[in-house]
């Protein structure tokens, strides 16, 4: 990396490290996710980022540079087709295959017992031993080819384990490449690893939204016990993917867990319950993570108070950003505000109006972030997303200096709780292991070497196969 952009970079990196411990930077720091935008504003169709993995991370680094911002998640869409339909997901239909070139990707979900992925009858397997269920029930339901137990192994059948798992390698290795190359150009990568809270996990990718509405009802003790099931499981995978430096935060894509998808009592009662834990544990370790708050929070601001100071970063799309404002931006930083719909049909001076009214009202005394309320999709017009840009990087800035690298390497340094063990209910497969090496060496013969060293591998092998399950459900 040249020197200019090493420390333009560096600048960039300062900048929304002390905004997120909700101090204040030189000025305020643009963060955007945009999504499909990134494709309109390059040129490209919907179908043509969704097929090509890596023309996905280029548009976005392009997208940085041209404008100016500070970060950006590394990869626009996240979905790939080669991916996916390798492993042969159902549950997803791209761009330009069976929809318009300029459509974004559609999600269906399970509506019936016999739809699902975890059937009712099922929850105590499930919870029992959730890494095993994943592989001897899920990949066949959430997959076109792969079978169950018992069923006929095809050779479309390994050929979608096959196929999956090189292309599964494949996206991940573009990851960590592209992902320098953003960091070579000076811009900031937005957000490490991912996670996602129990309950939403339950309703997403296991149970679907309607029968979960359902189980809260009928049989509300199992779903409190899956969803215990998933905490060490979930803590292990945004554990793993998290910055070492600590410096760049993970994220929580929040779905439904607000009000109206779930009453107060189920949020208070399972929601917040298991996934508090997960947050908290993750801030002894030092990593911040960004509440993604999709829809409307206002009723839960509260109760997100009482996290420890500066270990969440807010984020409002619905939510009144003002409100939100109020009850945490003594705690925390604040992102978002600026409604898509705005940026989708509005001019150019509705854009810089709202801006200003964000900056004025929320930013004055640092701790926030600029970006459009929720994911910029292709419908944004290029001229606001660019007059959202343009005026934050001239309105927005501070009178001070900002921080250095030594004073934000002091900024990180505030006290934590000590890191412990989230406490769950014995599983005969521990967080990270599908086949423990116990299991394994039993198939072996004497070792006549040092055994530890055949199980280091045996272990860091296998901890790929957990990850490869772990990660297509919780996508």
């Amino acid at each position: 990396m040249e020197s200019e952009t090493q420390n333009l970079y560096q600048q960039r990196l300062n900048r929304y490290v002390t905004a997120m411990y909700n101090e204040k930077p030189d000025r305020i720091p643009l963060r955007i996710f945009a999504e499909e935008f990134a494709a309109k504003y390059c040129g490209y169709t919907n179908y043509e980022v969704a097929v090509d993995h890596e023309l996905q991370f280029d548009i976005n680094r392009r997208f940085a540079v041209e404008t100016g911002i500070d970060a950006i998640q590394t990869n626009s869409v996240v979905n790939w087709f080669g991916m996916q339909k390798a492993i042969g997901w159902d549950g997803i239909t791209f761009p330009g295959i069976g929809l318009s070139v300029n459509d974004i990707n559609q999600w269906s979900e399970p509506t019936t017992d016999e739809e699902a992925f975890l059937k009712a009858s099922e929850y105590d397997e499930f919870i029992e031993d959730p890494t095993r269920f994943l592989v001897t029930h899920w990949f066949s339901r959430f997959t076109r080819h792969i079978n169950p137990p018992g069923g006929p192994v095809t050779f479309e059948h390994n050929l979608s384990f096959i196929n999956g798992l090189m292309a599964y390698n494949l996206f991940f290795n573009t990851w960590g490449a592209k992902t320098v190359e953003l960091i070579q150009a000076g811009v900031v990568p937005a957000v490490g690893s991912v996670l996602k809270a129990p309950l939403d996990l339950l309703g997403d990718k296991l149970r679907g939204y309607v029968n979960l509405c359902y189980d809260l009802h009928e049989r509300r003790d199992k779903v409190i016990k899956a969803c215990e099931a998933l905490m060490p499981h979930l803590l292990n995978l945004v554990l793993g993917g998290a910055d070492p430096e600590r410096n760049i935060p993970s994220i929580i894509w929040m779905h439904r867990g607000c009000i109206p998808f779930i009453s107060q009592r189920d949020f208070k009662e399972i929601y917040w319950p298991t996934l508090k834990p997960i947050v908290e544990e993750l801030w002894a370790r030092g990593h911040q993570i960004i509440f993604y708050a999709e829809g409307k929070w206002d009723q839960h601001l509260e109760t997100f108070a009482e996290l420890p100071e500066k270990s969440i970063i807010f984020h409002c799309d619905k939510t009144d950003i003002f409100e939100a404002h109020n009850i945490l931006g003594e705690k925390f930083c604040i992102s978002g505000g600026i409604p898509n719909e705005l940026l989708s049909m509005g001019t150019e001076e509705d854009v810089v109006y709202r801006c200003k009214q964000v900056i004025d009202s929320v930013a004055q005394d640092g701790g926030y972030i600029m970006d459009a309320s929720a994911l910029i999709l292709n419908d944004a017009k290029i001229e606001n997303v660019k007059a959202m840009i343009d005026f934050t990087l001239n309105y927005g800035t501070y009178s001070q200096s900002g921080a250095s690298l030594s004073s934000l390497e002091e900024i990180k340094k505030i006290s934590k709780p000590a890191p412990t063990e989230i406490k769950y209910q014995v599983q005969k497969r521990k967080p990270g292991v599908c086949i423990p090496w116990e299991e394994k060496r039993n198939e072996l013969p004497e070792f006549e070497g040092d055994e530890d060293l055949a199980r280091k591998v045996w272990e860091d092998v296998d901890s790929m196969g957990y990850g490869f399950c772990w990660v297509n459900l919780t996508w």
